[in-house]
């Protein structure tokens, strides 16, 4: 029996059987009807991947049978079989969502041409799913790495407002992963099945974005050469995601709010009123209240994306969650990088753990790609680290107008940089090291292990 069924509908008997001899010779599995209605009986109860159906029947015509296929299964093609004379009727039910037509009598080479296409159209819808499942398993709120209770608070909000219609603002500094927290919103939401389309307003010039957003036709501005549909287009049923909402242009702005108010815009150059229907994602690194006093953004297009708002926290606000994302990271790129690398030593992470993470989870998802790439041992040590974390920790715990470190951390990390700065002085020699801070060789291991200080250089 093959993998690929087809259902024949026809009131012409000796039609019915020529085509099914055809099939069933090409090894493929036929189901027959004899009129519209039985063939839909039959789709309902049997696992169908296409369906060739006569146009004029007695009871219903083909293009009922295509209306009614759709509404049982809209994936399984439809292919209707018309008279020459009924080429008007069959360009109809093209309209109406068949997958092709076929004139009487029927060229055999150009029906297995169409059930090829057919079985790549299954195979791709097949594959598509599979995609889409995958998506889901990936971008799933449980999957985001994350520990601490500042994170939980959001993937709390996020869980809540993902099944609703409402417009989301995520606020957070760059590399905090505004964009994970967006498709875990789109996948948990009804529009899961539909587009999740994604532009980066940022990375865009002022005057592309306009046209990158809504579209434009043809002739609309020098190079417009061809219409184009915009982001907001293709992510019709489903969901945008605008990131750096904040370089928005001004003018960019004002078609935003009318397209987020009515649902509706027009492309660039064009008169015709688009409707759609789009759930709108928007995220920020900037200040827009800030943006909003200068005249740099719109206040009323403010309060339209701002309906919920999360704020991501940065980093170094939910250390909690650094070894549990130090560990995902070293699994996914040993993995990627067939590099046994298993853990990292205590002092590495520790060191990871005082430092301040400017560029956040993205910048220690970089910092371990590089260490297990370097880790000529299959647990990464300071050694595998970037040599300028320490000058860019300094910058941060040393600044006297920086109170995200408590007192105790700011004194604990200047008393380490000065251990680690006379022991780099003197080549590692902990004797010399001594002498030069005016303490003890034994004080001085006493404060190393306290501070969890390795020395380095001691064995170069």
């Amino acid at each position: 029996m093959s993998d690929f069924t087809i259902l024949l509908i026809d009131d012409e008997p000796a039609q019915l059987i020529s085509l099914k001899t055809f099939l069933k010779r090409r090894n493929y599995t036929v189901f027959t009807a004899e009129s519209g209605t039985e063939g839909l009986k039959i789709l309902q109860n049997n696992p169908v991947d296409l369906v060739l159906t006569d146009y004029r029947m007695p009871d219903i015509s083909g293009l009922e049978v295509v209306k009614q296929a759709q509404q049982i299964n809209p994936e399984i093609p439809v292919v209707v079989i018309t008279a020459y004379s009924q080429i008007e009727e069959a360009v109809q039910v093209m309209k109406e969502g068949a997958f092709d037509y076929l004139s009487k009598p029927i060229d055999l080479d150009a029906l297995e041409v169409l059930i090829k296409k057919a079985r790549e159209r299954q195979y791709l819808i097949s594959e598509n799913k599979i995609l889409k499942e995958q998506l889901k398993e990936k971008y799933r709120f449980d999957a985001i790495i994350s520990q601490s209770g500042a994170m939980e608070t959001v993937l709390n909000t996020a869980g809540r407002v993902a099944r609703s219609k409402a417009t989301v603002l995520i606020r957070g500094e760059s590399g905090t992963g505004k964009e994970l927290i967006a498709r875990a919103i789109h996948y948990a939401s009804d529009r899961s099945s539909k587009p999740l389309v994604i532009i980066n307003c940022a990375a865009l010039s002022p005057g592309l974005l306009e046209s990158e957003l809504f579209g434009h036709e043809k002739g609309a501005f020098t190079g417009a050469i061809s219409q184009r549909i915009g982001r907001f287009e293709q992510a019709h049923g489903g969901t945008l995601f605008i990131d750096e909402v904040g370089d928005l242009p001004l003018q960019t702005q004002i078609k935003l709010l009318r397209a987020l108010q009515f649902g509706e815009f027009e492309r660039v150059g064009g008169n015709q009123t688009i409707k759609i229907d789009v759930r709108v994602i928007a995220a920020t690194n900037r200040n827009l209240e800030e943006l909003i006093q200068k005249g740099e953004f719109r206040e009323d297009l403010y309060y339209r994306l701002n309906v919920v708002t999360i704020h991501i926290p940065p980093l170094r606000e939910r250390k909690a969650d650094l070894p549990v994302l130090i560990r995902h990271f070293i699994e996914k790129y040993a993995k990627e990088n067939q590099k046994p690398v298993t853990g990292i030593s205590k002092e590495a992470q520790d060191y990871l753990m005082r430092y301040h993470f400017p560029g956040n989870v993205r910048e220690l998802e970089n910092i371990i790609e590089r260490a297990v790439v370097l880790a000529r041992n299959p647990v990464i040590t300071i050694a595998d680290l970037p040599q300028g974390l320490e000058i860019q920790h300094e910058q941060s715990i040393f600044n006297p107008k920086d109170f995200s470190h408590s007192y105790e951390e700011k004194m604990a990390a200047f008393e380490r940089a000065m251990i680690e700065q006379a022991l780099k002085l003197k080549h590692g020699n902990q004797s010399q090291a001594a002498r030069l801070l005016g303490i003890s060789e034994r004080h001085l291991r006493s404060r190393m292990q306290r501070l969890n200080i390795v020395n380095t250089m001691r064995n170069r």
